[in-house]
C-alpha cells in the first residue's frame, strides 16, 4: 500500500519503490552538480542529478546506470540518474530519497534505537538552519540529522566525499543541542549493500571527522545504516557499526 510520496519515487511499507521501470544508459560525463550527459537508446541526453556530492567513484565514463523516467511534463529534462550499477551491485545516487526513506522508517518504527520515537515536525529549525528531523519519546525530544553515504572503500563506508562546511554546521548544532538537554542524533544512510562499518573520511575532510567525534563525546548519537539497493526501489537492511577513529 503506498502512504506517501517524495519526489518521483512511492513511499511504501518496508523501503521506496520506483514508480516505473527504470530506463537503462551509460554514463558519459557529469556536466555540473545538477546535471550529467547520458546515452540513452544510442544518443547522449541531460538527464537531472539529485545530488551535488563529487561521486567520483560512481561517475566513470561507460558505467552503467538506471533512470527514472520525469512525471512533470514541463521538465527541462526526461530523466533522473537513480541508480548507478556497481560489479558489487547497484548504489542509489539520489541524496534526496534517505530522508523519504527514514520518514517511512520512523513511521512503521522500523529503524533501530528509534522505534518508540514518533515524529513531531519535518525540518524543524536548529540553529540558524534546520534539522531533518524532530521526534518525540514521551516528552523527550530529539533532533535527527540525515546524510546520505555512497562512498564505500574495502567494505568502509565514508562520508563526506568532498569538504563539507554544512556538515560540520550540522553536527555544531547538534552538539548545541544536546547540550540545552535535547536528544541528538546523526544517522548516515548508506545507499548500497557492500558495506560492513561506516567511518568519517578523515582524508575528504578533517575537520568534519573531529566535530563527529567531539559530538559523540558530547552524547549526540551516532549511527549508520546499510541499504539494500535494486531497480524495484530501496530499503534498510540493518544498522552498520559506526568506527569514529
Amino acid at each position: 500500500m503506498t502512504v506517501a510520496s517524495s519526489g518521483g519515487v512511492k513511499v511504501e511499507m518496508g523501503g521506496i519503490r520506483f514508480p516505473g521501470p527504470l530506463v537503462a544508459g551509460r554514463f558519459v560525463r557529469r556536466l555540473n552538480r545538477f546535471a550529467a550527459l547520458v546515452e540513452v537508446a544510442g544518443r547522449q541526453e541531460q538527464v537531472h542529478v539529485r545530488n551535488s556530492g563529487r561521486l567520483h567513484e560512481l561517475f566513470t565514463p561507460g558505467r552503467e546506470v538506471l533512470l527514472e523516467a520525469a512525471t512533470t511534463p514541463a521538465r527541462r529534462t526526461r530523466f533522473t540518474l537513480a541508480l548507478v550499477r556497481l560489479p558489487t551491485g547497484y548504489v542509489s545516487a539520489d541524496a534526496h530519497l534517505p530522508n523519504a526513506l527514514v520518514a517511512e522508517g520512523l513511521r512503521c518504527h522500523a529503524i533501530p534505537g528509534f522505534r518508540r520515537h514518533r515524529v513531531l515536525r519535518r525540518e524543524p529549525a536548529m540553529g540558524r538552519g534546520r534539522a531533518d528531523f524532530l521526534l518525540a519519546q514521551g516528552r523527550r525530544r530529539c533532533l535527527l540529522e540525515v546524510k546520505s553515504v555512497t562512498l564505500v572503500k574495502e567494505g568502509v563506508a565514508l562520508f563526506p566525499d568532498a569538504p563539507t562546511v554544512r556538515g560540520r554546521t550540522h553536527v555544531e548544532h547538534l552538539i548545541a543541542a544536546r547540550r540545552r538537554g535535547l536528544g541528538a542524533a546523526i544517522l548516515f544512510v548508506i545507499q548500497r549493500s557492500d558495506v560492513q562499518i561506516f567511518a568519517p573520511n578523515r582524508d575528504a575532510d578533517p575537520e568534519f571527522s573531529e566535530s563527529l567525534r567531539r559530538a559523540s563525546r558530547a552524547g549526540v548519537r551516532v549511527c549508520a545504516m546499510r541499504c539494500h539497493v535494486d531497480p524495484r526501489g530501496v530499503r534498510f537492511t540493518g544498522l552498520v557499526p559506526v568506527r569514529l577513529r
